[in-house]
């Protein structure tokens, strides 16, 4: 199932540690968003509900490392953002527990057919393009030109100014490799990545810290989520955004309950705040430009509009499959970075 054109509607229309202690009265959720939201999601609801959240801020890929290390004994109840597509990995595993959540009818179309894709285990949470970002003055210094294409970002005189995060732990890069397969074919953006790779300084275990560098000057280049970059602008970084002119990709963030946690009652209870108006007002509240999934909420002023992005028509179905993803990281680490 490819979902773009029900995002465009959609939108038009609108590691650290857990703690083992697994007590009634607390909540145990693994968070896959930026750490600042994480933070005001965690204290808005504790104070909503006097319910104990242990909520830890880890990259995707190790969230599902971590809900697969686990399944015999979970330790996790909720799987709190993060890219979709490592989800429904999730999903096709049988690491998650079905549910329907009552904001189910108030969805954007895009998140209702990720939700039927899951078989009805994970929820589509929010939405944002892929892209990236470049620091104009460290540009201007360096006396280069502006970036504008994927391929511009694979020429030699950026050599040593890029940032990426790295597949493996990071589902922005993860969503980056599959978008280039998507959109050039496997063999050529395999061969466009090696160019690429010898440009980039690191591949960084979260996806949103090359625009968090670049924003602080440390980098030039950083390859992320639109919206990530946005949020260092918003704050005063003086950043150029730019969704790539061949195309790009793009994530549906999601919510999701592990099979087997210990406070199901909680976890659902949970997963209903995070997709009602409140609890996705939590992302703007927190500087988050996501757009997010339920058509009540309120549409980040600074939100990139997706619809007006050139994207691929993203086949979740396919790449969401344990497979697919074990075959591309193999790929990856023997083709583009054998030092993982």
């Amino acid at each position: 199932m490819r979902l773009l054109t029900a995002i465009g509607a959609g939108v038009l229309g609108t590691f650290a540690a857990i703690t083992t202690c697994h007590a009634s009265n607390t909540l145990n959720v693994l968070c896959g968003v930026d750490e600042v939201w994480c933070a005001v999601m965690e204290k808005t609801y504790e104070a909503k509900t006097g319910l104990e959240v242990n909520m830890p801020r880890m990259s995707t890929g190790e969230i599902l490392d971590r809900v697969r290390a686990d399944k015999d004994a979970p330790t996790v109840d909720v799987w709190w953002g993060g890219t979709g597509i490592t989800h429904l990995q999730a999903a096709y595993e049988g690491l998650l527990e079905p549910y329907r959540p009552k904001q189910e009818a108030n969805l954007l179309p895009w998140a209702r057919n990720f939700f039927s894709l899951s078989g009805g285990t994970s929820i589509g949470l929010y939405a944002g393009a892929l892209g990236f970002a470049y620091n104009r003055n460290l540009l201007s210094a360096a006396g280069l030109p502006a970036p504008n294409c994927w391929k511009d970002l694979s020429k030699p005189i950026y050599r040593g100014h890029i940032l990426s995060g790295n597949p493996h732990s990071s589902g922005t890069a993860f969503t980056t490799l599959v978008t280039l397969v998507q959109l050039l074919g496997e063999d050529e953006a395999f061969a466009y990545m090696a160019e690429l790779g010898r440009n980039i300084v690191e591949y960084t275990k979260a996806g949103a810290e090359p625009v968090k560098a670049a924003g602080r000057g440390e980098i030039t280049v950083g390859i992320s989520f639109l919206h990530d970059a946005v949020t260092q602008k918003e704050a005063g970084a003086p950043l150029v955004i730019v969704a790539p002119c061949e195309g790009t990709g793009y994530e549906i963030g999601a919510v999701s309950i592990v099979k087997g946690a210990r406070n199901l009652e909680e976890a659902r209870r949970f997963v209903d705040f995070a997709l009602s108006p409140e609890g996705q007002a939590t992302g703007a509240a927190a500087g988050q430009n996501q757009v997010p999934s339920n058509a009540k909420a309120v549409l980040p002023l600074a939100a990139p509009d997706i619809s007006m992005i050139k994207m691929v028509d993203y086949d979740f179905a396919t790449f969401g499959s344990p497979e697919q993803r074990s075959r591309l990281l193999s790929r990856f680490d023997t083709d583009i970075n054998p030092t993982h």
